[in-house]
């Protein structure tokens, strides 16, 4: 599937779960740096996503933290019970193969998408920060989606996923 067949599948999955979006059309990006200027006037919580490896396990992770999160890998995967250097980076064959998008476009939206190898982890500021909206990429990094903190639980859960919900403030 392509980008614009799989975001019409996202919307759809979302229509069926009666989740209501709003979403912003802007030039394509690759990092939070590019993106902020064409979404910071919209109030809620915006994200980063790392997809992420477990060396040993082979094992894969996609974090969702606030944008402007530093994440300390060694201490997350510590978090997590991996042992300490053992997250790295995936590549985007990677990426592509279990979320179905590619660099530029990790979001915990592509979850439908994956067969349950993907563990989700989730900044708790998600949840707790009494945002309004939580924006995310909608399978294309040419576009931020938002919508309410409670849907996006519903939609991760609908998609198999049980979230691992951290403090990131602790790091």
């Amino acid at each position: 599937m392509a980008g614009a067949e799989l975001r019409a599948a996202l919307e759809e999955r979302l229509g069926a779960l009666a989740i209501r979006t709003e979403v912003v059309e802007h030039p394509e990006v690759f990092t939070v740096e590019e993106m902020m200027p064409h979404i910071q006037h919209l109030k809620g919580a915006h994200s980063k996503n790392l997809f992420l490896k477990d060396k040993k396990k082979k094992g894969y992770w996609l974090v969702t933290v606030l944008h402007d999160r530093q994440v300390n890998l060694n201490d997350l995967a510590k978090q997590l019970g991996v042992g300490s250097g053992n997250l790295r980076f995936a590549d985007e064959t990677a990426m592509l193969e279990k979320l179905k998008v590619g660099q530029g476009c990790a979001t915990p939206l592509a979850l439908f998408c994956d067969d349950g190898d993907v563990k989700f982890v989730l900044d708790s500021a998600f949840l707790e920060g009494g945002h309004e909206r939580v924006y995310f990429h909608p399978m294309t990094n040419a576009a931020t989606m938002g919508l309410s903190p409670e849907d996006f639980l519903t939609f991760v859960k609908k998609t198999g996923h049980d979230p691992i919900i951290l403090n990131f403030d602790k790091n």
